[in-house]
């Protein structure tokens, strides 16, 4: 499996970050894959998932 281009991805925080600066970031936008990163860190490590694994991990996190 090759990585992929992190060039391309288009990283957005949740709607529901504070401003206190703790976020993180995801790109969704990548084939096959969801990407997440530190907002503090955006040239450090990034957590790459499939995208039904991030499906079910929003899911059973969400407060409904």
């Amino acid at each position: 499996m090759s990585l992929p281009d992190l060039a391309r991805a288009n990283w957005r925080k949740s709607s529901r970050s504070g401003s206190n600066g703790a976020c993180v970031e995801v790109a969704d936008n990548l084939p096959e894959i969801v990407a997440i990163r530190d907002s503090k860190d955006p040239e450090g490590p990034v957590l790459m998932v499939g995208p039904a694994a991030f499906r079910a991990f929003t899911e059973a996190v969400t407060t409904r």
